[in-house]
C-alpha cells in the first residue's frame, strides 16, 4: 500500500476557488475513478498557512495509482471543472506531489 499526498498552493486570493473546485469536482470524481481520499485540509501552521490545500489519498500501488489518475486527467469532466474554475484565471501557483510507502520503517 501507498500513499500519494498532493499539496496545491493557491494562487493569492484564489483559494476559494481552489477549494469550490476541489468539493464540487475533484471529490466527486475521485470517488468515480475508484480513488480513495484518505484526508483533506488546509495548512495551518507553516510554509504557505492558510494558502494551501493538502490532501492524501491511498493506492494499492504505484501500477494502480497511475492507472486511476490516467483515468481520472482523461475524464471530460475534470477538463470542463477545470476550465471552468481557471475562467478568470489559473487557481495555482505551485503542486507538490510525496507518494510514500505504507511499510513499516525498521532500522
Amino acid at each position: 500500500m501507498i500513499f500519494e499526498v498532493r499539496e496545491y498552493v493557491a494562487v493569492p486570493g484564489r483559494l476559494g476557488a481552489v477549494v469550490e473546485l476541489f468539493t464540487s469536482a475533484t471529490v466527486p470524481l475521485l470517488a468515480k475513478h475508484g480513488m480513495e481520499l484518505v484526508s483533506a485540509g488546509r495548512t495551518l501552521i507553516g510554509e504557505h498557512s492558510w494558502g494551501e490545500l493538502v490532501y492524501t489519498l491511498r493506492f494499492a500501488d504505484l501500477a494502480d495509482l497511475e492507472r486511476r489518475w490516467g483515468a481520472l486527467l482523461a475524464d471530460p469532466d475534470w477538463g470542463a471543472a477545470l476550465a471552468a474554475a481557471e475562467a478568470d484565471g489559473p487557481l495555482f501557483q505551485t503542486m507538490r506531489r510525496r507518494v510514500l510507502d505504507a511499510a513499516p520503517v525498521t532500522a
